[in-house]
């Protein structure tokens, strides 16, 4: 059985996009050099994703972005209870 994982997150600053099997990291978005790092060690078969996997990581975070202002106005007069 194998555990296959996409991590997607953001903030107003910062965003994180990653795909991992059974723990292991098998792909990540590099934001700030803008392409996808595939960072598996040498001793296994390297895996390689798709053209396009870093351009859909960047719409992701967009997405991410713009559901966190819905979220954050949507929450603005929210009144927490003690």
């Amino acid at each position: 059985l194998h555990v296959d994982r996409q991590v997607s997150g953001c903030s107003d600053h910062d965003g994180e996009e990653t795909y991992n099997l059974d723990g292991e990291e098998m792909w990540v978005a590099d934001f700030i050099k803008r392409e996808g790092v595939e960072p598996q060690p040498p001793f296994i078969d390297h895996m390689t994703y798709r053209d396009g996997t870093y351009q859909q990581a960047e719409a992701n975070q967009q997405i991410c972005k713009t559901n966190l202002d819905v979220v954050r106005t949507a929450m603005k007069d929210f009144k927490i209870e003690d």
